[in-house]
């Protein structure tokens, strides 16, 4: 007997398809998908979260300064004539930086192994390279499920049928935290 489901793909399309169901998974916090395929994603996004449950507070703040290039009135920068060079002027800043310690930092790239890089695009902005904003998932599953789920232990998803499928009769559920 087998220690997973197969899903009638190859191993390469396989892991891809769970990734990409896990990644969906806890960027919207809920998916549409199969009844044998829910199962699988489902185990991986419970060890996830519990991995984020139990490093949350596992890090140090820690003050860092750095260089800032100055900015004129119109956001650009500014710059200053020196030996013939133009070179940009910085400001020291001073910034709080959380800084991991080593298990916790082991954690995020446990999970950074298992899922995709997510990008947002504002609809309005379609097109514009400058409104993409990339979304740190390691960082949601510490700060917003290691918070949410601190108290429970594990059943951190649920599965819900909805019926079989027109097409080929699979068995439709929704795979949603909960």
């Amino acid at each position: 007997m087998a220690m997973y489901r197969k899903l009638g793909k190859k191993s390469d399309q396989r892991k891809a398809l769970l990734r990409n169901q896990v990644t969906q998974l806890l960027y919207h916090g809920k998916i549409r998908t199969t009844e044998a395929r829910a199962k699988e994603v489902r185990k991986i996004a419970e060890k996830l979260i519990t991995m984020a449950v139990k490093e949350k507070d596992n890090f140090d703040e820690v003050e860092v300064t750095a260089k800032v290039a100055r900015k004129d009135k119109d956001g650009k920068r500014e710059k200053h004539v020196v030996d013939g060079k133009k070179v940009t002027l910085y400001d020291e800043v001073k910034k709080t930086v959380k800084k991991d310690q080593p298990s916790r930092l082991h954690a995020r790239r446990e999970m950074l192994k298992v899922l995709y890089p997510v990008v947002e695009v504002p609809t309005e902005a379609a097109g514009k390279k400058k409104a993409i904003k990339k979304v740190d998932l390691a960082d949601k599953l510490f700060a917003e499920y290691g918070v949410k789920y601190a108290g429970r232990n594990g059943g951190y998803t649920r599965i819900v049928k909805i019926g079989q499928r027109k097409g080929d009769g699979a068995m439709e559920v929704v795979l949603e935290l909960v």
